[in-house]
């Protein structure tokens, strides 16, 4: 006997935009394949992807998770936008990340997430908790207490629902400027990396609803002596993870830094608008038009961590992405840069 199931479709638009709409379905399997969800089309000339003329964008089921919402048994459905005649939209970037790493699968690329974003009350387009008279950062990062963490109900229920729908969360904390949080995403395999962030982004979107609270992705929304908010991520092959016969893991690392070094421009030109008001060299970042790197340096625009260095192998950390970039670019140009050229 087939079971009833409410699927809400959940796409990126046309502007790095999460949206959705729910269909009822009847299905007679187990409700987490991909094979039970068929594809579906939208009107693209509301989300800046389609003409009138011609409006209509197909989209295609990539990825099912668990609906903290409506429960068991309905889900979520990632998926990514096409042409009827089947072409993948200009803002469908996760299938060419997706052909990137399928070139080398033996790389098993991993990547760790790091989401920081800020909480604003909507009627002052404010963060919450900004003090009257300015303030100064320092009281908040992972802070507790009335007078330091604001909007703390919304980042738990976050995090409880991201871990119910099957989100590799791994962490929350407060972050350094009053209403700014952060949420860690991995470790996540190839192209997963970037489904499950984009999942727990529109998540959160939809939380904010409930809470009142307006969820700001840009990179510096507060002027001053304020730290931006940027989406750190972390990153390892096998080999840098293990090593080979030859060579240390770290080593290998050492490698792909100084080939990110080479290709500094082709990576900022992707990881997020705004940067440059971000990445001033103060404020834990680097400068946006110049690479760095070093040990456990976080004024770098590549960390290696302590850890790593020690153990002579691990994963370091490429700390230029904003807080709005594309998961899907990030990672697959991070894999491109350090495997595939």
């Amino acid at each position: 006997m087939a079971n009833q199931i409410i699927a809400e479709y959940v796409w990126i638009g046309g502007q790095n935009e999460l949206r959705s709409k729910a269909r009822t379905l009847y299905i007679d399997k187990d409700p987490t394949s991909l094979e039970n969800y068929p594809k579906w089309n939208y009107d693209g000339s509301s989300t800046i992807q389609a003409e009138g003329k011609d409006s209509e964008v197909v989209i295609i089921p990539r990825a099912v998770f668990g609906c903290p919402f409506r429960r068991v048994p309905n889900v979520l459905v990632l998926c990514d936008t096409h042409s009827p005649s089947g072409l993948p939209l200009k803002s469908n970037t996760r299938i060419d990340a997706d052909t990137i790493f399928k070139e080398k699968l033996d790389e098993e690329p991993w990547f760790g997430i790091e989401q920081e974003y800020f909480m604003m009350d909507p009627l002052t387009a404010k963060p919450l908790g900004l003090p009257v008279d300015g303030g100064a950062q320092g009281q908040y990062y992972c802070s507790a207490g009335i007078q330091n963490a604001f909007g703390r109900s919304l980042a738990d229920e976050h995090y409880k629902a991201c871990l119910y729908a099957g989100i590799k969360m791994s962490g929350i904390n407060a972050e350094v400027a009053p209403g700014q949080w952060e949420y860690q995403v991995g470790p996540c395999l190839g192209v997963e990396a970037g489904d499950h962030l984009c999942m727990a982004r529109y998540i959160l979107e939809r939380l904010s609803e409930k809470h009142g609270i307006v969820i700001c992705l840009e990179p510096k929304p507060l002027e001053g002596d304020w730290n931006g908010s940027g989406c750190h991520t972390n990153y390892s092959t096998k080999n840098m993870r293990e090593g080979s016969e030859d060579k240390t893991g770290l080593e290998f690392i050492e490698e792909a830094v100084d080939k990110l070094s080479l290709k500094h421009k082709e990576h900022m030109d992707v990881y997020g608008t705004g940067n440059e008001k971000r990445m001033t060299g103060e404020h834990e970042t680097a400068k946006f038009d110049e690479f760095s790197s070093g040990v456990a340096n976080r004024g770098a625009s590549v960390r290696i961590g302590n850890e790593t260095a020690k153990d002579k192998k691990g994963y370091f950390e490429d700390r230029r992405p904003s807080s709005n970039m594309d998961p899907y670019l990030v990672t697959g140009i991070l894999f491109k840069t350090t495997v595939l050229d």
